[in-house]
Parts: structure tokens; C-alpha cells; sequence
């Protein structure tokens, strides 16, 4: 595997759990990850941030990254509050 491949995706999401559940990489996402997956635009994912109203995201130095078990969290309680 070279520099700029992307190690494979793994599941997330505990047996049980409903097929649709989302299925996220075992490693950090960065805001162009977080984008693509949900079909926004990047500019939508820094909106999220600045409004604290997306998936939680934390520096490292000046980048920004999202834990992917914090975004499917973030996904089951916007679902769940539609439910």
C-alpha cells in the first residue's frame, strides 16, 4: 500500500444493529471525508462546525478531523429524532 492510498473501510456498527446503519473507515475522517459521505458541500460541514449544529470534530495543529464513532453517533441521534 502506498503514501496516498486509504487503508480499507471496516464496519462500525455492532451485530443487531439495523443493515442500514452506516459503514466508516477505522480512521480519522477529515472535513472533505465528512462531505463526501453525507453528498454536502464542504463549505455545509464548516457551517455544521461553526453552528455546533454537525458531527463533533477536534485540531489536530490546524487540521481538522472527526472520529467516525462520533459521527455515526451523531447520525443515530439525528434519525432518532425524526423517529
Amino acid at each position: 500500500m502506498t503514501s496516498r492510498q486509504r487503508p480499507s473501510t471496516a464496519r462500525l456498527i455492532e451485530p443487531g444493529q439495523p443493515p442500514a446503519a452506516l459503514a466508516l473507515p477505522q480512521r480519522y475522517l477529515s472535513p472533505e471525508d465528512v462531505a463526501a459521505l453525507f453528498g454536502v458541500p464542504l463549505e455545509t460541514v464548516y457551517q455544521w462546525r461553526r453552528k455546533r449544529t454537525g458531527p463533533p470534530g477536534f485540531r489536530v495543529g490546524r487540521h481538522l478531523r472527526f472520529d467516525p464513532n462520533a459521527v455515526a453517533q451523531w447520525v443515530a441521534d439525528q434519525t432518532g429524532e425524526a423517529a
